[in-house]
């Protein structure tokens, strides 16, 4: 009788957490999003306008909104329940982390004096 219980259980904290790891597939998408539209800024090496603001759209708004409220998640699953982060990728959770800190860093360079 323990046998289906335990399922139960694993089923029960996998579908309860999965918008966890949907959110965090998103984010990782923008993320990508965001550097390839920081390289087309400095570079333009995509031609295609429609393509380049769709990226840009994606990249900047999203990346820049979804982020940081995911890792907010991050830290707060993590304090009440450290199981249901476990469903999650832990490369996906440190590389989500990894962007904010260079979305960061780029809100500050473009903040900076001297890049006026």
């Amino acid at each position: 009788m323990a046998q289906p219980s335990t399922t139960n259980h694993k089923l029960q904290t996998t579908n309860s957490s999965s918008w966890l790891l949907v959110l965090s597939r998103v984010a990782f998408i923008c993320n990508i999003c965001f550097l390839i539209a920081f390289s087309v800024q400095m570079t333009d090496w995509i031609r295609n306008e429609d393509i380049t603001s769709m990226i840009a759209l994606v990249g900047y708004v999203m990346g820049f909104i979804l982020n940081p409220l995911l890792v907010v998640f991050y830290l707060l699953i993590f304090i009440i329940s450290k199981n249901k982060l476990k469903t999650v990728p832990s490369w996906l959770v440190t590389a989500n982390i990894l962007f904010l800190v260079i979305q960061i860093l780029y809100i500050l360079y473009l903040n900076d004096q001297r890049h006026s």
